[in-house]
């Protein structure tokens, strides 16, 4: 069943973040996963309006998902966008059938 990594991020130091974000489709790939949203037009419809950035990607299982997130390749990249670059709340959900 499909499985989806839901990311809200807060970019603080763009050139920084990037070193992130240049990263993950790689990584992602390699897990099988695909983007469905990456950046882009957004609106806000309800709650805190804390985030600016948005990303959706789609995985065949949630535990290729979650494997991707603890991989090293992801931790290694990650690191940037921890170090202040960025703020983030990551959620995996499993889709319906």
């Amino acid at each position: 069943m499909p499985a989806y990594w839901i990311a809200h991020s807060k970019v603080n130091d763009p050139a920084e973040y990037k070193k992130y974000a240049d990263q993950v489709p790689g990584i992602v790939a390699k897990y099988g996963g695909r983007f469905l949203a990456r950046g882009g037009r957004f609106q806000v419809l309800e709650g805190p309006k804390k985030f600016e950035r948005f990303v959706v990607t789609e995985f065949p299982t949630l535990e290729q998902g979650v494997a991707c997130f603890n991989s090293d390749e992801y931790q290694k990249a990650a690191a940037f966008r921890r170090s202040g670059a960025g703020e983030v709340e990551i959620v995996m959900i499993e889709g319906t059938k």
